[in-house]
């Protein structure tokens, strides 16, 4: 038997049933976000800038948000020209910025907080608390194990 003609593994309905929820609350997340004219990708930076208020460089936005710095760019710039946020200069580092949210994005982050927490809740108010543990710790060893299977091929193909 080829490789081509192999049938699905028994873990293929656990990964479509993943992406189809990843893909639902992705949906549903930016319906939520466009109230305040946020994607969630932006509310993302917000969020992760809140967590760390004297701010974040690029890289290490990039690196919380898995996220290729280009893009970050781009959102960094969105919510620059915006208000939202601010470049700093990184001391000794004349490439490399620190981003931290504006006095607006503050406010901004504080007001949608509320309504987030309790969408999430909604979102996962089926779980238990231990049933949402299990669920976290497994899609931590699920994007260890995909992180991993995309390192080596992006290895392979650069022999290739």
């Amino acid at each position: 038997m080829n490789a081509k003609s192999l049938p699905p593994g028994p873990r293929q309905p656990a990964l479509i049933e993943l992406l189809r929820t990843a893909e639902t609350v992705w949906s549903g997340s930016r319906l939520f976000f466009a109230r305040w004219e946020l994607s969630p990708s932006q509310f993302n930076v917000l969020n992760l800038l809140h967590l760390s208020p004297s701010g974040l460089t690029q890289i290490e936005l990039s690196r919380q948000l898995l996220m290729h710095r280009s893009n970050l760019t781009g959102l960094v710039d969105q919510l620059e020209a915006r208000g939202l946020v601010t470049r700093q200069e990184v001391a000794g580092d004349r490439r490399a910025y620190r981003v931290a949210l504006s006095s607006a994005g503050r406010k901004r982050v504080r007001a949608i907080l509320p309504a987030y927490h309790r969408s999430v809740e909604e979102a996962l108010g089926d779980l238990t608390v231990p049933e949402a543990d299990r669920l976290a710790s497994m899609c931590q060893r699920i994007t260890a194990t995909a992180k991993s299977l995309a390192s080596k091929l992006a290895r392979t193909s650069h022999e290739a």
